[in-house]
């Protein structure tokens, strides 16, 4: 083997090692926001499967941004740092994710609560919860898998390559405000999904006092739990699409510019 062979294949390796390198740490940053990420982060899901989801993805980002990655490792940034802001980026971008779970979830919880639903079946599932949250937990995670969100999920990850780039740590001041946003919008929209159930049961309460108060020897509550129960089923009936088609809404614009605050 001539010089120039042995010297271009000691080339050829090293250029490997940093592409293994490389991919190692797009792997942390998808590991970690896969672990919280919707639908692939469901504790439901077998770990091997959720393993396969995360290599799979790294796949899928490495291309995009491992010419970027490979120059910051020919710059000498230290390796621990880049370890570091890897994971706290993926943590950062899968909790924002989850933020939305979690609005359905208070979502169903507060409208179970006011139509006298929040114990039937209540430890059904991965993690307790009511009937209706754990209905709107399903539909919403199946409508979100219908519209792509795998497709929507790689291109947040490219994206955040440009926004929280490996090897510099963000400022915690401006993380502080964008964590505060993203919490206050999944508070506000679970509030607005669940507020229907909310008005209706305070109308129906308050019309059963005014009866109550004309009628004391009719037993209101006999009568009205059994129709306030059927009026919160027939509500979640009527108006689950509407809220789910919220729900997306609110989760498309939040993965179109997912750094920003709302």
């Amino acid at each position: 083997m001539t010089p120039e062979v042995t010297e271009a294949l000691a080339g050829f390796a090293a250029l490997g090692q940093e592409a293994l390198a490389a991919g190692f740490l797009v792997f942390l940053r998808v590991g970690a926001a896969m672990a919280v990420l919707p639908v692939f982060g469901e504790q439901m899901i077998p770990m091997r499967i959720r393993l396969g989801l995360t290599l799979a993805f790294t796949l899928v980002v490495s291309p995009a941004v491992l010419p970027g990655l490979l120059a910051m490792l020919d710059g000498g940034t230290p390796g621990a740092l880049m370890i570091l802001t890897e994971v706290l980026a993926g943590l950062s971008l899968g909790l924002a994710l989850r933020l939305f779970v979690m609005a359905l979830q208070i979502a169903g919880t507060m409208a179970a609560q006011a139509t006298s639903l929040a114990q039937f079946f209540g430890g059904a599932g991965a993690d307790p919860q009511p009937a209706m949250a754990q209905l709107l937990l399903i539909a919403g995670l199946a409508l979100a898998v219908a519209a792509g969100l795998h497709v929507r999920a790689a291109e947040a990850l490219i994206l955040s390559y440009d926004l929280l780039p490996a090897g510099q740590l963000p400022s915690p001041a401006v993380m502080a405000e964008w964590g505060t946003a993203q919490v206050a919008r999944a508070f506000t929209l679970a509030f607005t999904l669940a507020a229907p159930f909310v008005i209706a049961a305070l109308i129906y309460n308050v019309a059963l006092g005014v009866i109550n108060k004309a009628m004391p020897q009719l037993m209101v509550v006999l009568v009205g739990a059994p129709a306030l129960t059927l009026g919160g089923l027939a509500l979640l009936m009527l108006v689950s699409v509407p809220l789910l088609g919220v729900w997306m809404l609110a989760f498309d614009r939040f993965l179109a510019n997912p750094f920003t605050a709302p």
